[in-house]
Protein backbone atom coordinates (compact mmCIF):
# COMPACT_ATOMS: atom_id res chain seq x y z
CA UNK A 1 0.00 0.00 0.00
CA UNK A 2 3.24 2.04 -0.11
CA UNK A 3 2.10 3.28 -3.79
CA UNK A 4 -1.29 4.42 -2.72
CA UNK A 5 -0.18 6.30 0.52
CA UNK A 6 2.25 8.43 -1.66
CA UNK A 7 -0.74 8.81 -4.12
CA UNK A 8 -2.80 9.85 -1.19
CA UNK A 9 -0.95 11.79 0.63
CA UNK A 10 -0.98 14.91 -1.84
CA UNK A 11 -4.66 14.69 -2.68
CA UNK A 12 -5.79 14.56 0.68
CA UNK A 13 -3.72 17.84 1.65
CA UNK A 14 -5.56 19.24 -1.51
CA UNK A 15 -9.06 17.98 0.27
CA UNK A 16 -7.87 19.42 3.73
CA UNK A 17 -6.52 23.10 2.38
CA UNK A 18 -10.14 23.05 0.74
CA UNK A 19 -11.94 22.41 4.20
CA UNK A 20 -9.45 25.59 5.65
CA UNK A 21 -11.37 28.50 7.10
CA UNK A 22 -10.40 31.55 4.94
CA UNK A 23 -9.79 33.95 7.92
CA UNK A 24 -6.44 32.23 8.40
CA UNK A 25 -4.29 32.72 5.42
CA UNK A 26 -0.94 30.61 6.99
CA UNK A 27 -2.66 27.37 7.46
CA UNK A 28 -3.08 26.08 3.51
CA UNK A 29 1.01 26.58 3.46
CA UNK A 30 1.78 24.80 6.49
CA UNK A 31 -0.84 21.98 5.42
CA UNK A 32 0.64 22.06 1.95
CA UNK A 33 3.93 21.96 3.60
CA UNK A 34 3.27 18.58 5.37
CA UNK A 35 1.33 16.98 2.68
CA UNK A 36 4.49 17.23 0.49
CA UNK A 37 6.85 16.64 3.07
CA UNK A 38 5.13 13.72 3.67
CA UNK A 39 5.22 12.23 0.17
CA UNK A 40 8.62 13.00 0.28
CA UNK A 41 9.10 11.04 3.00
CA UNK A 42 6.85 7.87 2.21
CA UNK A 43 8.86 8.43 -1.17
CA UNK A 44 11.93 8.31 0.64
CA UNK A 45 11.05 4.67 1.53
CA UNK A 46 9.91 3.38 -1.21
CA UNK A 47 13.65 4.25 -2.97
CA UNK A 48 15.25 2.57 0.23
CA UNK A 49 13.12 -0.03 -0.09
CA UNK A 50 13.72 -0.98 -3.61
CA UNK A 51 15.53 -4.24 -4.16
CA UNK A 52 18.81 -3.72 -6.76
CA UNK A 53 18.94 -7.11 -7.24
CA UNK A 54 15.56 -7.55 -8.77
CA UNK A 55 14.52 -6.25 -12.24
CA UNK A 56 11.35 -5.40 -13.71
CA UNK A 57 8.44 -4.19 -11.18
CA UNK A 58 8.15 -3.85 -7.45
CA UNK A 59 5.80 -2.83 -4.88
CA UNK A 60 2.75 -3.79 -6.89
CA UNK A 61 -0.71 -3.54 -5.86
CA UNK A 62 -4.25 -4.05 -7.54
CA UNK A 63 -7.60 -3.71 -7.84
CA UNK A 64 -10.17 -4.71 -10.32
CA UNK A 65 -12.44 -1.59 -11.46
CA UNK A 66 -14.77 -2.42 -14.62
CA UNK A 67 -13.16 -6.33 -15.13
CA UNK A 68 -15.83 -6.58 -18.07
CA UNK A 69 -13.66 -3.10 -19.68
CA UNK A 70 -10.03 -4.59 -18.57
CA UNK A 71 -9.87 -1.45 -16.30
CA UNK A 72 -7.55 -1.92 -13.14
CA UNK A 73 -6.27 0.15 -10.80
CA UNK A 74 -2.83 -0.93 -11.00
CA UNK A 75 0.13 0.50 -9.42
CA UNK A 76 4.51 -0.67 -9.42
CA UNK A 77 7.15 0.75 -9.81
CA UNK A 78 10.63 0.10 -11.44
CA UNK A 79 13.95 1.90 -11.64
CA UNK A 80 12.82 4.28 -14.62
CA UNK A 81 9.14 4.99 -12.80
CA UNK A 82 11.08 5.04 -8.85
CA UNK A 83 13.44 7.93 -10.15
CA UNK A 84 11.01 10.05 -11.67
CA UNK A 85 8.56 9.69 -8.44
CA UNK A 86 11.88 10.57 -6.07
CA UNK A 87 12.27 14.03 -8.65
CA UNK A 88 8.45 15.02 -8.28
CA UNK A 89 8.37 14.48 -4.38
CA UNK A 90 11.51 16.52 -4.53
CA UNK A 91 10.08 19.31 -6.50
CA UNK A 92 6.82 20.01 -5.03
CA UNK A 93 8.74 19.88 -1.86
CA UNK A 94 10.78 22.53 -2.63
CA UNK A 95 8.33 24.43 -4.69
CA UNK A 96 6.23 25.10 -1.59
CA UNK A 97 9.38 26.47 0.34
CA UNK A 98 9.95 28.51 -2.84
CA UNK A 99 6.51 29.90 -2.97
CA UNK A 100 6.39 30.06 1.09
CA UNK A 101 6.18 34.13 0.74
CA UNK A 102 5.42 35.06 -2.63
CA UNK A 103 1.75 34.13 -3.32
CA UNK A 104 -1.89 35.78 -3.47
CA UNK A 105 -4.70 33.41 -2.60
CA UNK A 106 -2.57 30.40 -1.18
CA UNK A 107 -5.67 28.22 -0.23
CA UNK A 108 -7.07 27.97 -3.65
CA UNK A 109 -3.22 27.96 -5.35
CA UNK A 110 -2.25 24.92 -3.25
CA UNK A 111 -5.07 22.75 -3.64
CA UNK A 112 -5.13 23.00 -6.85
CA UNK A 113 -1.16 22.69 -7.29
CA UNK A 114 -1.36 19.55 -5.05
CA UNK A 115 -4.46 18.28 -7.35
CA UNK A 116 -1.65 18.32 -10.48
CA UNK A 117 0.82 16.85 -8.31
CA UNK A 118 -1.45 13.92 -7.66
CA UNK A 119 -1.76 13.15 -11.23
CA UNK A 120 1.75 13.07 -11.99
CA UNK A 121 2.48 10.53 -9.07
CA UNK A 122 -0.09 8.60 -11.08
CA UNK A 123 1.46 8.54 -14.27
CA UNK A 124 4.90 7.44 -13.45
CA UNK A 125 2.67 4.38 -11.01
CA UNK A 126 0.38 3.18 -13.33
CA UNK A 127 0.69 -0.19 -15.00
CA UNK A 128 -3.18 0.59 -16.29
CA UNK A 129 -3.43 2.83 -19.36
CA UNK A 130 -6.89 3.95 -18.84
CA UNK A 131 -5.63 5.33 -14.99
CA UNK A 132 -2.30 6.27 -16.73
CA UNK A 133 -4.38 8.50 -19.24
CA UNK A 134 -6.83 9.61 -16.59
CA UNK A 135 -3.63 10.45 -14.49
CA UNK A 136 -2.23 12.12 -16.92
CA UNK A 137 -5.22 14.63 -17.91
CA UNK A 138 -5.48 15.47 -14.08
CA UNK A 139 -1.22 16.43 -14.29
CA UNK A 140 -2.15 18.90 -17.45
CA UNK A 141 -5.44 20.55 -17.03
CA UNK A 142 -4.91 22.30 -13.47
CA UNK A 143 -2.20 24.07 -15.31
CA UNK A 144 -4.51 26.25 -17.38
CA UNK A 145 -6.23 27.86 -13.51
CA UNK A 146 -2.19 27.80 -12.24
CA UNK A 147 -1.56 29.83 -14.96
CA UNK A 148 -4.20 32.23 -15.70
CA UNK A 149 -5.34 33.04 -12.67
CA UNK A 150 -1.35 32.77 -10.58
CA UNK A 151 0.29 33.84 -13.23
CA UNK A 152 1.91 37.25 -14.65
CA UNK A 153 2.77 38.79 -18.08
CA UNK A 154 0.58 37.03 -20.91
CA UNK A 155 -0.92 34.39 -18.13
CA UNK A 156 -4.09 33.70 -20.24
CA UNK A 157 -2.62 33.61 -23.83
CA UNK A 158 0.67 31.30 -22.57
CA UNK A 159 -2.41 29.49 -20.53
CA UNK A 160 -4.80 29.03 -23.27
CA UNK A 161 -1.76 28.36 -25.88
CA UNK A 162 -0.60 25.51 -23.49
CA UNK A 163 -3.76 23.71 -22.86
CA UNK A 164 -4.59 23.59 -26.55
CA UNK A 165 -1.11 22.62 -27.56
CA UNK A 166 -1.15 19.66 -24.76
CA UNK A 167 -4.96 18.81 -25.64
CA UNK A 168 -3.83 18.26 -29.35
CA UNK A 169 -1.24 16.05 -27.85
CA UNK A 170 -3.24 13.85 -25.49
CA UNK A 171 -6.25 13.29 -28.36
CA UNK A 172 -3.20 11.64 -30.12
CA UNK A 173 -2.40 9.96 -27.02
CA UNK A 174 -5.51 8.50 -26.63
CA UNK A 175 -6.18 7.12 -30.33
CA UNK A 176 -2.88 5.81 -30.20
CA UNK A 177 -4.09 3.57 -26.43
CA UNK A 178 -7.05 3.13 -28.21
CA UNK A 179 -5.43 0.88 -30.62
CA UNK A 180 -3.08 -0.82 -28.57
CA UNK A 181 -6.21 -1.59 -26.32
CA UNK A 182 -8.50 -2.95 -29.39
CA UNK A 183 -5.95 -4.89 -30.96
CA UNK A 184 -6.17 -8.52 -30.97
CA UNK A 185 -8.74 -10.59 -29.48
CA UNK A 186 -8.08 -10.04 -25.34
CA UNK A 187 -8.89 -6.14 -24.92
CA UNK A 188 -7.59 -5.01 -21.65
CA UNK A 189 -5.74 -1.86 -20.49
CA UNK A 190 -3.07 -3.08 -18.63
CA UNK A 191 0.39 -3.04 -19.36
CA UNK A 192 0.67 -6.61 -19.28
CA UNK A 193 -1.50 -7.79 -20.77
CA UNK A 194 -0.41 -5.43 -24.02
CA UNK A 195 2.83 -6.09 -23.53
CA UNK A 196 1.72 -10.18 -24.28
CA UNK A 197 -0.15 -8.96 -27.54
CA UNK A 198 2.00 -9.72 -30.92
CA UNK A 199 1.73 -6.22 -32.74
CA UNK A 200 2.47 -6.43 -36.75
CA UNK A 201 5.23 -4.45 -37.81
CA UNK A 202 2.34 -2.72 -40.10
CA UNK A 203 0.55 -1.62 -36.56
CA UNK A 204 3.61 -0.44 -35.19
CA UNK A 205 4.78 1.73 -38.45
CA UNK A 206 1.40 3.20 -37.54
CA UNK A 207 0.70 3.44 -34.21
CA UNK A 208 4.19 4.43 -33.24
CA UNK A 209 4.69 8.05 -34.41
CA UNK A 210 1.07 9.07 -33.38
CA UNK A 211 2.15 8.10 -29.80
CA UNK A 212 5.65 9.57 -30.46
CA UNK A 213 4.03 13.02 -31.31
CA UNK A 214 1.36 12.79 -28.50
CA UNK A 215 4.39 12.67 -25.65
CA UNK A 216 6.61 14.68 -27.46
CA UNK A 217 4.53 17.38 -27.56
CA UNK A 218 4.42 17.80 -23.63
CA UNK A 219 8.35 16.62 -23.68
CA UNK A 220 8.77 19.92 -25.78
CA UNK A 221 9.61 18.34 -29.15
CA UNK A 222 10.25 20.44 -32.05
CA UNK A 223 8.72 22.06 -33.81
CA UNK A 224 5.87 21.59 -31.26
CA UNK A 225 7.94 23.04 -27.95
CA UNK A 226 6.26 26.61 -28.67
CA UNK A 227 3.88 26.48 -26.04
CA UNK A 228 6.71 25.36 -23.39
CA UNK A 229 8.44 28.80 -23.60
CA UNK A 230 5.68 31.28 -22.74
CA UNK A 231 4.08 28.62 -19.97
CA UNK A 232 7.34 29.08 -18.54
CA UNK A 233 7.44 32.85 -18.76
CA UNK A 234 4.33 33.13 -17.58
CA UNK A 235 3.58 30.22 -14.65
CA UNK A 236 4.31 31.59 -11.11
CA UNK A 237 7.70 30.18 -9.20
CA UNK A 238 6.05 26.34 -7.82
CA UNK A 239 4.29 25.84 -11.55
CA UNK A 240 7.28 26.90 -13.33
CA UNK A 241 9.91 24.44 -11.51
CA UNK A 242 7.02 21.55 -11.58
CA UNK A 243 6.03 22.31 -15.04
CA UNK A 244 9.88 22.22 -16.18
CA UNK A 245 10.93 19.80 -13.77
CA UNK A 246 8.29 17.05 -13.55
CA UNK A 247 5.45 17.93 -16.63
CA UNK A 248 7.94 17.82 -19.65
CA UNK A 249 9.08 14.68 -17.94
CA UNK A 250 6.08 12.68 -18.47
CA UNK A 251 5.71 13.28 -22.37
CA UNK A 252 9.58 11.92 -22.22
CA UNK A 253 8.45 9.24 -19.77
CA UNK A 254 5.44 7.84 -22.18
CA UNK A 255 7.45 7.83 -24.72
CA UNK A 256 9.88 4.88 -23.03
CA UNK A 257 7.08 3.75 -21.57
CA UNK A 258 4.38 2.85 -24.30
CA UNK A 259 6.35 3.59 -27.50
CA UNK A 260 9.82 2.02 -26.81
CA UNK A 261 8.58 -1.04 -24.91
CA UNK A 262 5.04 -1.86 -26.53
CA UNK A 263 6.33 -0.51 -30.28
CA UNK A 264 9.67 -1.82 -30.60
CA UNK A 265 9.81 -2.84 -34.58
CA UNK A 266 8.38 0.45 -34.95
CA UNK A 267 11.21 2.28 -32.62
CA UNK A 268 13.86 0.67 -34.87
CA UNK A 269 12.40 2.18 -38.13
CA UNK A 270 11.28 5.62 -36.92
CA UNK A 271 14.00 6.98 -34.29
CA UNK A 272 16.66 7.37 -37.48
CA UNK A 273 14.65 10.61 -38.74
CA UNK A 274 13.46 11.38 -35.35
CA UNK A 275 16.86 11.96 -33.62
CA UNK A 276 17.42 14.76 -36.39
CA UNK A 277 14.78 16.71 -35.11
CA UNK A 278 16.57 16.36 -31.50
CA UNK A 279 19.36 17.94 -32.79
CA UNK A 280 16.95 20.77 -33.53
CA UNK A 281 15.96 20.76 -29.78
CA UNK A 282 19.16 20.81 -28.75
CA UNK A 283 20.96 23.43 -31.05
CA UNK A 284 17.90 25.74 -31.60
CA UNK A 285 16.59 26.06 -28.59
CA UNK A 286 20.68 27.11 -26.79
CA UNK A 287 20.64 29.69 -29.66
CA UNK A 288 17.62 31.16 -28.70
CA UNK A 289 18.18 30.79 -25.26
CA UNK A 290 21.73 33.11 -26.19
CA UNK A 291 19.50 36.14 -27.62
CA UNK A 292 16.83 36.50 -24.74
CA UNK A 293 16.11 39.72 -23.10
CA UNK A 294 14.20 38.16 -20.14
CA UNK A 295 15.62 36.35 -17.56
CA UNK A 296 12.80 33.31 -17.29
CA UNK A 297 12.77 33.38 -20.93
CA UNK A 298 16.49 32.25 -20.73
CA UNK A 299 15.85 29.31 -18.50
CA UNK A 300 12.92 28.34 -20.67
CA UNK A 301 14.52 28.05 -23.83
CA UNK A 302 17.54 26.61 -22.39
CA UNK A 303 14.92 23.83 -20.88
CA UNK A 304 13.75 22.94 -24.70
CA UNK A 305 17.51 22.53 -25.30
CA UNK A 306 17.90 20.08 -22.59
CA UNK A 307 15.07 18.02 -23.43
CA UNK A 308 16.46 17.28 -26.43
CA UNK A 309 19.35 15.87 -24.65
CA UNK A 310 16.97 13.52 -22.85
CA UNK A 311 14.62 12.66 -26.67
CA UNK A 312 18.53 12.25 -28.67
CA UNK A 313 19.52 9.99 -25.65
CA UNK A 314 15.73 7.91 -25.96
CA UNK A 315 16.02 7.99 -30.18
CA UNK A 316 19.66 6.13 -29.54
CA UNK A 317 18.07 3.32 -28.27
CA UNK A 318 21.17 2.26 -26.61
CA UNK A 319 21.52 1.04 -23.37
CA UNK A 320 24.26 3.83 -22.31
CA UNK A 321 22.59 6.72 -24.46
CA UNK A 322 19.05 5.47 -22.82
CA UNK A 323 20.28 5.62 -19.36
CA UNK A 324 21.69 8.46 -19.96
CA UNK A 325 18.58 10.17 -20.89
CA UNK A 326 16.77 8.54 -17.82
CA UNK A 327 19.54 10.36 -15.55
CA UNK A 328 19.24 13.82 -17.56
CA UNK A 329 15.78 13.60 -16.65
CA UNK A 330 16.17 13.46 -13.53
CA UNK A 331 19.29 16.04 -13.33
CA UNK A 332 17.69 18.32 -15.68
CA UNK A 333 14.58 18.56 -13.15
CA UNK A 334 16.08 19.25 -10.19
CA UNK A 335 18.00 21.93 -12.10
CA UNK A 336 15.50 23.74 -13.37
CA UNK A 337 13.58 23.75 -10.51
CA UNK A 338 16.75 25.53 -8.91
CA UNK A 339 16.90 27.88 -12.48
CA UNK A 340 13.02 28.72 -11.82
CA UNK A 341 13.00 29.15 -8.11
CA UNK A 342 15.80 31.38 -8.22
CA UNK A 343 14.00 33.60 -10.82
CA UNK A 344 11.15 33.98 -8.80
CA UNK A 345 12.69 34.78 -5.89
CA UNK A 346 15.28 37.23 -7.80
CA UNK A 347 11.99 38.95 -9.75
CA UNK A 348 10.23 39.13 -6.15
CA UNK A 349 12.99 41.44 -5.33
CA UNK A 350 13.95 43.39 -8.22
CA UNK A 351 10.29 43.38 -9.84
CA UNK A 352 12.30 42.77 -13.05
CA UNK A 353 13.49 40.10 -15.37
CA UNK A 354 14.59 42.06 -18.10
CA UNK A 355 18.62 41.28 -18.29
CA UNK A 356 20.25 44.25 -19.29
CA UNK A 357 18.12 46.16 -16.06
CA UNK A 358 20.26 44.09 -13.34
CA UNK A 359 23.53 44.35 -12.41
CA UNK A 360 26.08 43.48 -9.73
CA UNK A 361 23.29 42.07 -7.34
CA UNK A 362 26.14 39.98 -5.82
CA UNK A 363 26.96 42.41 -3.28
CA UNK A 364 23.07 42.57 -2.19
CA UNK A 365 22.29 38.69 -2.39
CA UNK A 366 25.42 36.66 -2.27
CA UNK A 367 23.84 33.35 -1.26
CA UNK A 368 21.16 33.95 -4.67
CA UNK A 369 24.47 34.23 -6.72
CA UNK A 370 25.97 31.60 -5.69
CA UNK A 371 22.91 29.44 -6.30
CA UNK A 372 22.43 30.60 -9.43
CA UNK A 373 26.26 30.11 -10.16
CA UNK A 374 25.67 26.59 -9.29
CA UNK A 375 22.47 25.72 -11.28
CA UNK A 376 24.36 27.62 -14.37
CA UNK A 377 27.52 25.52 -13.89
CA UNK A 378 25.36 22.32 -13.73
CA UNK A 379 23.34 23.57 -16.93
CA UNK A 380 26.75 23.63 -18.95
CA UNK A 381 27.55 20.20 -18.10
CA UNK A 382 30.63 20.88 -15.56
CA UNK A 383 32.22 17.69 -13.96
CA UNK A 384 31.44 16.79 -10.37
CA UNK A 385 27.64 17.80 -11.02
CA UNK A 386 24.98 15.23 -11.97
CA UNK A 387 24.54 17.06 -15.80
CA UNK A 388 28.28 16.42 -16.51
CA UNK A 389 26.95 12.84 -16.14
CA UNK A 390 23.82 12.45 -17.78
CA UNK A 391 24.54 14.52 -20.77
CA UNK A 392 28.16 12.43 -20.92
CA UNK A 393 26.17 9.02 -20.81
CA UNK A 394 23.99 10.53 -23.59
CA UNK A 395 26.46 11.63 -26.22
CA UNK A 396 28.36 8.55 -25.31
CA UNK A 397 25.46 6.52 -26.48
CA UNK A 398 25.00 8.74 -29.43
CA UNK A 399 28.51 8.26 -30.56
CA UNK A 400 28.11 4.51 -31.11
CA UNK A 401 25.22 4.61 -33.11
CA UNK A 402 25.29 8.61 -35.03
CA UNK A 403 28.44 9.70 -34.41
CA UNK A 404 27.79 12.69 -37.34
CA UNK A 405 24.45 13.31 -34.86
CA UNK A 406 25.99 13.53 -31.78
CA UNK A 407 28.78 15.97 -33.08
CA UNK A 408 25.90 18.30 -34.02
CA UNK A 409 24.54 17.81 -30.60
CA UNK A 410 27.60 18.12 -28.75
CA UNK A 411 27.67 22.06 -30.03
CA UNK A 412 24.80 22.84 -28.09
CA UNK A 413 27.66 22.62 -24.87
CA UNK A 414 29.26 25.52 -26.53
CA UNK A 415 26.22 27.32 -26.58
CA UNK A 416 24.91 26.68 -23.46
CA UNK A 417 27.88 27.97 -21.82
CA UNK A 418 27.30 31.39 -23.92
CA UNK A 419 24.57 32.01 -22.28
CA UNK A 420 24.72 31.11 -19.02
CA UNK A 421 27.79 32.71 -18.35
CA UNK A 422 26.81 36.38 -20.17
CA UNK A 423 23.56 35.84 -17.56
CA UNK A 424 26.02 35.91 -14.49
CA UNK A 425 28.25 37.97 -15.66
CA UNK A 426 25.33 41.41 -16.64
CA UNK A 427 23.30 39.88 -13.52
CA UNK A 428 25.29 39.48 -10.52
CA UNK A 429 28.71 40.93 -11.63
CA UNK A 430 29.25 44.33 -12.54
CA UNK A 431 28.68 47.65 -11.42
CA UNK A 432 25.84 47.67 -8.59
CA UNK A 433 22.45 49.74 -9.48
CA UNK A 434 21.18 52.52 -7.24
CA UNK A 435 17.48 51.02 -7.51
CA UNK A 436 18.81 47.57 -6.11
CA UNK A 437 20.89 49.26 -3.44
CA UNK A 438 18.59 48.22 -0.54
CA UNK A 439 17.72 44.31 -2.61
CA UNK A 440 18.09 41.51 0.53
CA UNK A 441 19.44 37.93 0.32
CA UNK A 442 17.35 34.86 0.46
CA UNK A 443 15.63 34.33 4.04
CA UNK A 444 16.09 31.01 6.10
CA UNK A 445 13.21 29.31 4.32
CA UNK A 446 14.24 29.98 0.67
CA UNK A 447 17.94 28.85 1.69
CA UNK A 448 16.73 25.59 2.68
CA UNK A 449 14.89 25.16 -0.72
CA UNK A 450 18.24 26.08 -2.71
CA UNK A 451 20.35 24.46 -0.50
CA UNK A 452 18.58 20.66 -0.78
CA UNK A 453 18.02 21.19 -4.54
CA UNK A 454 22.25 22.08 -4.93
CA UNK A 455 23.09 18.92 -2.72
CA UNK A 456 21.24 17.10 -4.87
CA UNK A 457 22.75 18.30 -8.09
CA UNK A 458 26.06 18.04 -6.47
CA UNK A 459 25.16 14.30 -4.73
CA UNK A 460 24.62 12.84 -7.70
CA UNK A 461 27.33 14.41 -9.97
CA UNK A 462 30.08 12.53 -7.11
CA UNK A 463 28.29 9.56 -7.11
CA UNK A 464 26.08 8.86 -9.74
CA UNK A 465 26.38 4.75 -9.15
CA UNK A 466 23.33 6.33 -6.55
CA UNK A 467 20.89 6.68 -9.33
CA UNK A 468 22.43 4.62 -12.22
CA UNK A 469 21.88 0.84 -10.27
CA UNK A 470 18.22 1.99 -9.84
CA UNK A 471 17.55 3.24 -13.63
CA UNK A 472 20.05 0.90 -15.41
CA UNK A 473 17.70 -2.03 -13.71
CA UNK A 474 15.13 -0.85 -16.10
CA UNK A 475 17.28 0.06 -19.00
CA UNK A 476 19.19 -3.16 -19.46
CA UNK A 477 15.73 -5.21 -20.35
CA UNK A 478 14.32 -2.33 -22.60
CA UNK A 479 17.83 -2.51 -24.47
CA UNK A 480 17.19 -6.32 -25.01
CA UNK A 481 13.89 -5.77 -26.11
CA UNK A 482 14.76 -3.58 -28.49
CA UNK A 483 17.66 -5.78 -29.92
CA UNK A 484 20.60 -3.10 -29.11
CA UNK A 485 23.93 -4.34 -27.42
CA UNK A 486 26.06 -1.98 -26.04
Amino acid sequence: MLLSAILATPLTAALVIMLLPRERPTWPRWVALAGTLGALALTGVLFLSFNLSAAGFQFRESLPLLPAMGITYSLAVDGLSLSLVLLTAIIIFTGVLASWDHLQRPQEFFAVLLVLVTGVFGVFMARDLFLFFLCYELAVLPMYLLIGIWGTGKKEYSAMKLTLYLMVGSALMLVGILALYFSGTAQSFHLESIAQKTFSRTFQLIVFPVLFLGFGTLAGFWPFHTWSPDGHASAPTAVSMLHAGVLMKLGAFGIIRLCLELLPVGAQFWTPYLIVFTLVNIVYGALVAMHQTDLKYVVAYSSVSHMGIVLLGICTLHPIGLGGAVLQMFSHGIMTGLFFALVGMIYSRTHTRIISDMGGLARQMPYLAMAFTVAGLVSLGLPGFSGFVAELLVFLGAFRVYPVMAAIAVTGILFTAIYILRVVQKIFLGESRPAFAAVTDANPVEKLCLGMLMLILLGVGVYPASLMRVINLSVEPLAALLSVTP
